[in-house]
């Protein structure tokens, strides 16, 4: 998993509150289980027409956050089912970063496993990095998750709390296979002194 540590870029605002799994990630694309080519079908339904064509009014089809790495996103983002897909498409989109007031449970904890850090913030917090992020391409934020600081184009710092181990999973780029892997030669070591107490099993 890649490392994140902090990024600079332009923000995304999606003020709407409830944004579910599904409007993340559709149904129609959760035939696969690889975690790459998701990005393009983000918010498909929000995203295109049914023709295809792209609606020129959704934030993330706009010149100015096409590139965006930052979503300042409303309330209860990630709600609905539990699909991983939802992550897996922020994510191979480009987006490294969700801010909110709220995340529904399983989404926020997928977050963590896939890369991505969901950070949670009052209301007002959450509408002064709205108004950044709606200044466009220009207004680039910064989040440094060492810090734990968020730092607007005009220089405010806003402070965010984060779990102590999801934060040194995500500064070492552990998911659940890496955590596991760093824990390789116990592993080894165990199964040489099991095989050895237990030659039948």
């Amino acid at each position: 998993m890649e490392k994140f540590e902090k990024i600079t870029g332009v923000a995304a605002p999606m003020p709407l509150i409830n944004i579910d799994t599904d409007m993340i990630i559709p149904k129609l694309f959760l035939k696969t289980i690889k975690r790459s080519g998701l990005g393009v079908h983000l918010f498909d339904e929000m995203r295109y027409n049914d023709d295809g064509s792209e609606k020129p009014d959704f934030v993330l089809n706009q010149p100015a956050y096409r590139n965006a790495e930052v979503i300042v996103a409303g309330d209860n983002f990630g709600c609905g089912s539990s699909r991983e897909h939802a992550p897996w498409a922020i994510k191979d989109f480009g987006i490294k970063c969700v801010i909110s007031t709220s995340f529904a449970d399983i989404f926020f904890n997928n977050c963590f496993k896939n890369g991505i850090l969901p950070i949670v913030l009052p209301q007002e917090q959450v509408d002064l990095l709205m108004k950044d992020a709606e200044k466009g391409a220009n207004a680039r934020m910064t989040v440094d998750l060492e810090a734990q600081e968020i730092t607007t184009s005009d220089g405010d710092v806003v402070k965010f709390d984060v779990d102590a181990f999801k934060k040194q999973c995500l500064l070492e780029g552990l998911d659940d296979v890496g955590l596991t892997l760093k824990k390789a030669d116990s592993i080894a070591s165990y199964e040489t002194m099991s095989a050895s107490a237990r030659p039948w099993v």
